[in-house]
């Protein structure tokens, strides 16, 4: 009887000991870590360490991209924003976010902060265009590639960054002016134009003022008689144009450098006992939803295009360039441009 106690005695220490093992081998095969970090011994998953599969790079290491975003000036912004954010979560990308608030300064912090993080890549969209080229050249002896978003940088050195996502903020200018001169191709008198630039410095007002200028320059009658900025923002904006309206009785266009102070400027021209789209033509660039509304109710003539949604390009532009893969050293976003009734239709489908 003793003997017969002993075995079962025996028999089930065995039995526990294998149910200990097959626990730790289910453990093992979950891939969870236990107290320490360390992974349970390859053993105990009954496989060799030899024999453990290999698992992919992408899962190996998630890439980290560390981004500086101009602020939140502007509905075009916000959807920029957004289209990042969204990208990156799609992507499986660690996006690592901050807000520069319309300050150089802010964003050159930010970049070196990334690059004390060792994150894979950086990608900003420069508040203005000059002043980056030691705070990118301290990316480059760190071994990080750095993508330009949005807007391009003024640097003697294009080794710098890898490539820049964006616009032609000088065809869009083209495009704004073609539009006024098409207008305008058999006016005899002269034709007063305001105009509300963008952040004084930066790549859009630069080269959407330059492109703009170039083209009616073909028609000697369209003739620019006050120029300020209205840093994107639609306080501004209306702010600048209640000073144009005071200072000009005779305004017959405005040329707006997005829709954001085009519509602060609307509601100037408005409290002035103004029509707006009628009285004075307006023309902007972004076609954010506000804008295409304030289009397609005819107090915004003509707007063109400048896509927002850059996120999917630059995450694919990441991935390419941790791929070791070519890319272009400027990549040009698809747009198009909309009259009033061309907004009206549009409006209802639009993603932003």
């Amino acid at each position: 009887m003793v003997k017969r106690l002993r075995k079962w005695g025996v028999l089930l220490a065995m039995t526990a000991a294998m149910t200990v093992t097959a626990a730790c081998g289910s453990n093992a095969g979950s891939g969870t870590t236990q107290a320490g970090g360390s992974q349970p011994p390859a053993a105990a998953s009954g496989q060799s360490q030899a024999q453990a599969p290999s698992q992919p790079a992408s899962a190996e290491k998630k890439i980290t991209l560390g981004f500086s975003q101009v602020g939140a000036e502007s509905g075009w912004r916000t959807a920029n924003t957004k289209s990042i954010q969204e990208s990156a979560a799609a992507a499986s990308i660690d996006l690592k976010f901050s807000d520069a608030q319309q300050k150089q300064e802010n964003q050159i912090k930010a970049i070196r902060s990334f690059i004390q993080q060792k994150v894979d890549v950086i990608a900003f969209s420069p508040v203005v265009e000059s002043g980056w080229d030691t705070v990118l050249k301290e990316a480059k002896d760190a071994g990080i590639p750095v993508v330009l978003t949005d807007r391009a940088v003024d640097s003697k050195d294009p080794s710098l960054y890898v490539t820049f996502l964006g616009s032609d903020f000088v065809e869009e200018g083209r495009k704004a002016g073609q539009w006024l001169v098409e207008q305008y191709k058999d006016a005899k008198d002269p034709v007063n134009i305001v105009e509300l630039q963008g952040t004084t410095g930066s790549a859009p007002a630069i080269d959407r003022k330059a492109g703009f200028e170039e083209v009616i320059a073909s028609n000697p009658n369209l003739k620019i008689i006050a120029s300020q900025t209205g840093d994107f923002t639609r306080a501004k904006g209306k702010e600048v144009m209640q000073a144009f309206l005071k200072a000009h009785k005779d305004i017959d266009v405005l040329y707006a450098h997005n829709d954001d102070m085009a519509l602060g400027a609307i509601q100037a021209i408005e409290s002035a006992g103004l029509k707006p789209g009628v009285d004075i033509k307006i023309i902007s660039v972004d076609a954010v939803r506000d804008g295409m509304q304030a289009a397609s109710e005819g107090k915004i003539n003509f707007i063109v295009e400048c896509n927002p949604l850059l996120g999917p390009q630059l995450m694919e532009a990441v991935q390419n360039i941790l791929d070791k893969k070519d890319i272009p050293k400027r990549i040009v976003t698809k747009e198009g441009t909309f009259t009033s009734e061309q907004a009206k239709e549009a409006l209802p489908t639009r993603q932003y």
